[in-house]
């Protein structure tokens, strides 16, 4: 009798020690979409989404051909290439694919220039269009391919080129006959930049992290290499563009400054000219017109741009655009200079494509997206604020609020951007727009230390072994919600995506007990196996961001900061949402956190798409990744939607 119960006290043990294995996972596949631990949404959830979820943008990519603008739009299941004749046009599409295309560039033949990858992969290829529409691809399967370039005439086309296992670049070119050959085997991400006017130069670039890149000049006959503005100091470039003349080159230049300034060197006796002056922001994006006559270029202003358009030669300030407070990007000039093209998104209206006529000081809208039935005018505008870390540094954020009765308080969810070296800039967001108007909670966009658009100083802020100091901002940013009187801090969500996604497992260990919950989306669980299982191509990149796990000192400091680490530090439930072609963050990732928190006992939900790599770009699988994190946020935060 003793063995008998000494027997099932044992059994009952090993029970209560591995509760995990006694559970069993509810798990539904739908077409390419596999779902965990989740409930069945109610229909009312889907119809509360479709307005947000039905809301179409445009992005202006290039001026066509024939007078017209390429844009970048979605009538279907992805984004597609658009022609538009003119300003208020009818958008008429020209690429029919299952995959999204990405941005398209005519070259001065009338092709149009795009990639398109597999599945999320980012194994991308390359693709010239023909007038009459007969598409071909120039690049071999297997084989990713980025960076085009080519010559004023269009007779030289460059790109780069990156193969399974390997982390360097070579430099292709394509000449008038059609034929392809290398000329210049690359170490590390090695891209063209721009081809000189009479297709004799290339400028290469070399990036090493956000901190530091490189600039060359191959001479394309002779193959010799010949740095541009050679400087022991680390100096971080972006973008380049030839002078007209060929005489000297244009590029965005952080020497000598904490910020990105757009300079000009003279390539006969490497004189620099600041272009923009001294500003305490960085310079964004740059064009010149084909003539040399006007220039503009982008500043973007505690996340707001403004555009800035002046005479090339005399320096003369130009009229200039009065735009809605936003964000601009993609600028280009129209062939014969007369226009300036480029994408501009708020916070209330999704990204279009405009135009500014530079001699006329005519600002023209060419498509009015839908916002699926949405009044622009009830939309939610953020207001920018500041709250003191732990070392009193100032850290920036954008807060949406919901419209609330006298004495309620609204829950929050903390949404952290990517990279780390990115920022989260105000833009229509489907996602806040939805949560603060149908689930009456909080946004707020934060842009922590480490983030893009504050000087480099701040973005080092986070480095290496200072990684966690990021995360000590969200603990702030807690305190910091006690304070407002329309703020629940009882009622709190992190939500984050890619880097994003490891801060939200990060804070989760930290402040589990002051959180209702976390959110996040193919997020790095462990810095060392994230490290061995990235690309090649993206592995020595990441490196010099994150540390090297190859260093003792370093990889120590990763066994003590890695969530995988830390999870029984968790006690709120989890939403887990991966793509399975992810080349950065590998699915690896996510499967090995779900498993530790359901060891762990924690309620973990895990949605995956067979069909996407780093980031949902198909708006069936982003339909289905909405609703399901809304059914979590109305679970986790005790809300149900606005009737």
């Amino acid at each position: 009798m003793k063995k008998l119960l000494a027997a099932s006290a044992a059994v009952l043990a090993l029970a209560a020690a591995i509760p995990v294995l006694a559970q069993q996972v509810d798990r539904r596949e739908i077409g390419n979409q596999i779902l965990e631990n989740v409930p069945v949404a109610s229909p009312a959830i889907r119809e509360g989404l479709a307005r947000y979820q039905n809301a179409r943008s445009a992005y202006f990519d290039d001026w066509s051909s024939t007078g017209g603008m390429v844009v970048m739009t979605r009538f279907g299941n992805t984004n597609q290439l658009h022609l538009v004749a003119g300003p208020g046009a009818d958008r008429s599409q020209i690429t029919f694919y299952d995959e999204p295309v990405g941005a398209a560039n005519t070259l001065p033949s009338g092709q149009i220039l795009f990639s398109k990858d597999t599945g999320g992969d980012e194994w991308f290829q390359l693709f010239l269009r023909e007038p009459d529409g007969k598409t071909v691809q120039l690049t071999e399967p297997g084989t990713r391919n980025q960076s085009p370039a080519w010559s004023k005439d269009g007779s030289v086309l460059v790109w780069s080129r990156a193969t399974k296992g390997s982390a360097d670049y070579d430099v292709l070119m394509r000449d008038s006959s059609g034929a392809t050959k290398v000329i210049y085997k690359g170490q590390g991400q090695v891209s063209p930049i721009a081809v000189s006017p009479d297709g004799k130069t290339v400028l290469l670039g070399r990036y090493f992290s956000i901190n530091e890149s490189k600039r060359w000049l191959l001479d394309v006959a002779t193959g010799k290499l010949t740095e541009l503005n050679p400087s022991k100091a680390k100096i971080a470039y972006d973008g380049g563009k030839f002078t007209p003349d060929g005489r000297s080159v244009l590029l965005l230049s952080d020497e000598g400054s904490d910020f990105l300034r757009l300079v000009q060197i003279d390539l006969a006796t490497g004189a620099k000219v600041t272009l923009s002056g001294e500003r305490p922001w960085d310079i964004e994006d740059f064009a010149l017109s084909d003539d040399g006559r006007i220039l503009a270029y982008v500043v973007n202003e505690d996340g707001y741009s403004k555009l800035v358009t002046q005479d090339f030669r005399t320096r003369r300030a130009l009229p200039q655009p009065q735009l809605p407070a936003g964000v601009v990007s993609s600028i280009a000039f129209s062939p014969d200079g007369a226009k300036l093209g480029f994408s501009l998104a708020t916070p209330t209206a999704a990204s279009d494509a405009w135009s500014w006529g530079v001699t006329d000081a005519k600002l023209e809208r060419w498509t009015a997206s839908e916002l699926g039935g949405l009044d622009p005018k009830a939309l939610a505008t953020p207001e920018l604020v500041r709250f003191p870390s732990f070392d009193k540094r100032s850290i920036p954020a954008f807060v949406y609020r919901p419209k609330l009765a006298a004495g309620q308080r609204a829950p929050v969810i903390i949404d952290i951007h990517g990279g780390p070296e990115g920022q989260s800039r105000p833009t229509f967001n489907a996602f806040h727009q939805h949560t603060v108007a149908e689930l009456g909670a909080a946004v707020i966009v934060t842009n922590v230390r480490g983030s893009t658009g504050y000087g480099k100083t701040y973005l080092n802020l986070d480095n290496a072994e200072k990684r966690e100091d990021s995360v000590k901002d969200i603990g702030a940013l807690l305190d910091w919600i006690r304070t407002q009187p329309d703020l629940d801090p009882n009622r709190v969500v992190v939500y984050g995506q890619s880097y994003g996604g490891y801060m939200s497992l990060a804070v989760m260990t930290h402040y589990s007990d002051r959180l209702a919950g976390g959110v996040e989306r193919y997020g790095i669980s462990n810095f060392v196996s994230f490290l061995q299982n990235t690309e090649a191509y993206r592995r020595d990149l990441r490196r010099a961001e994150y540390g090297d796990e190859r260093d003792p000192k370093m990889l120590k400091a990763f066994e003590t900061i890695s969530p995988m680490n830390n999870v029984g530090k968790i006690t709120k439930p989890m939403l887990v949402m991966q793509g399975w072609n992810d080349p950065r963050v590998p699915k690896s990732e996510s499967d090995q956190v779900v498993a530790k928190l359901r060891e762990k006992g924690i309620e973990t939900w895990y949605v995956q798409f067979k069909d996407e790599g780093h980031g949902f770009l198909k708006k069936a699988n982003n339909d289905r990744r909405r609703e399901v994190e809304t059914q979590f946020l109305q679970k986790v935060l005790g809300v149900s939607p606005a009737q």
